[in-house]
């Protein structure tokens, strides 16, 4: 039987680029059938919206960073029917689907554009970075919501995926100057990625460490305070965990994934096997060390961690966190969180607490596990003699100048005669 559909109209027309794919949304007054295609010589994809109007100037656009060359627009049909036409830059493969009202949005038409030539990830098998001597210690660094999901929005309109972007940026700058440490940005502009794509970018990635950062709303401004939350097996650990991690996980029906193919395998997801023990003690004692430094910059709202079915975090074999920095609904709150100086404090906070759980007890084969064999004594000791340098001492017992100097604690290149330098052998 076909449904018969009402007029409509498109009210809004967006276009976001991200590194998998350019995203096109359309904002309908109400839903409306669609076709898509693809055309040739040149490259142009083509969507037919059926008894529409078009109340938006397609010219206006902005279309840097995307795939997309120009956007046209016409009428066809009789003047029934809206066609939009992408003169692309290159092939792509696009995919469609509709998204029913929800917050504060209604119904959207979503176009995802792929790149043909866009090289797929490799899965690397945790084994394989496990063998990897000296490598770095990975962590993945998740912004939370992006593009149309704006995520918590306070009362001055400041968005929480815009707050929770700059002090992930600032968290990573601080990780990659660190020796030892690698910072992964899962999000690193204003678009959106589903909730269980995050977490397969951090395994990817190969990421020892997963921290997603965000910055709520409550139900009343006058909560505030940063909290630290972990995963939870049981349920949550307080009425306001639970809300809050019921609100989080509906970010996937804003922002708008095509697909529920694999709501099964997430249900699956939550029976976490004997690893995920494991690291969820991790993942507590890392928390609690985060909360201790949040709480030298910020009030806390919870002076513990607390635990709720947060889907991002569903990752047995990754510890994960997800950080609250502050409650944006809280106008206070609201303008520390906006002001730049003070993401970058929240950042060297959770910094500082992640850095020193890793030092306790670091991953087998990096850097700092390598660092600390030597530290305890796993090492061999070499005197300094007339016309040693660093350098060559370093290519001799094959370690690198770095680890060398960061070893023994030498902050320049300068060493005397008779000066003891400790040489791991791990």
């Amino acid at each position: 039987m076909e449904v018969a559909y009402a007029s409509t109209s498109v009210d809004g027309l967006r276009v976001r680029p991200s590194p998998e794919r350019t995203r096109v949304v359309f904002d309908l007054a109400q839903p409306a059938e669609h076709k898509i295609f693809t055309l040739g010589n040149p490259d142009r994809v083509v969507i037919d919206i059926s008894e529409a109007d078009l109340t938006v100037d397609v010219g206006e656009l902005k279309l840097d960073g995307t795939q997309i060359s120009r956007v046209r627009a016409s009428r066809r049909n009789a003047g029934k029917d809206v066609r939009v036409v992408f003169d692309m830059i290159r092939a792509v493969e696009p995919r469609s689907f509709v998204l029913e009202p929800i917050m504060q949005y209604g119904d959207r038409l979503v176009i995802d554009l792929y790149d043909k030539d866009l090289p797929k990830a490799q899965n690397v098998g945790k084994s394989v970075k496990t063998i990897q001597h000296r490598r770095n210690v990975i962590v993945a660094i998740d912004a939370g919501h992006g593009g149309d999901d704006p995520g918590a929005i306070g009362p001055t309109r400041l968005y929480e995926k815009d707050v929770v972007l700059g002090i992930a940026k600032d968290l990573a700058a601080l990780f990659n100057k660190e020796p030892g440490f690698k910072a992964v940005l899962v999000r690193k502009g204003d678009y959106f990625i589903a909730l269980r794509k995050r977490t397969e970018i951090a395994r990817e990635s190969q990421a020892d460490v997963f921290l997603s950062i965000h910055a709520d709303a409550f139900k009343t401004p006058k909560v505030s305070g940063a909290s630290v939350y972990a995963i939870s097996q049981r349920g949550a650990t307080s009425e306001t965990a639970r809300w809050l991690a019921e609100k989080e996980n509906r970010s996937d029906l804003i922002g708008g994934v095509g697909s529920l193919k694999d709501k099964e395998d997430d249900l699956a997801f939550t029976l976490l096997d004997l690893s995920m023990t494991h690291n969820l003690t991790f993942s507590l004692e890392m928390g609690e060390l985060v909360l201790e430094q949040l709480g030298k910059v910020n009030k806390l709202h919870k002076k513990s961690v607390e635990q709720a079915a947060f889907a991002v975090l569903k990752s047995p074999d990754i510890p994960s966190l997800l950080i609250e920095t502050g409650y944006i609904s809280n106008p206070g709150e609201e303008r520390r969180l906006g002001n730049r100086a003070h993401q970058g404090k929240l950042a060297k906070a959770i910094f500082e607490g992640v850095r020193s759980r890793i030092f306790s007890s670091p991953p087998t084969g990096s850097y700092l596990a390598w660092i600390k064999q030597g530290q305890n004594g796993s090492q061999v000791t070499h005197v300094i003699k007339r016309g040693d340098t660093l350098s060559e001492i370093a290519q001799r017992y094959r370690v690198s100048f770095e680890q060398l100097k960061a070893i023994n604690g030498l902050r320049s290149d300068t060493i005397r005669i008779g000066q003891k330098l400790k040489i791991p052998t791990g």
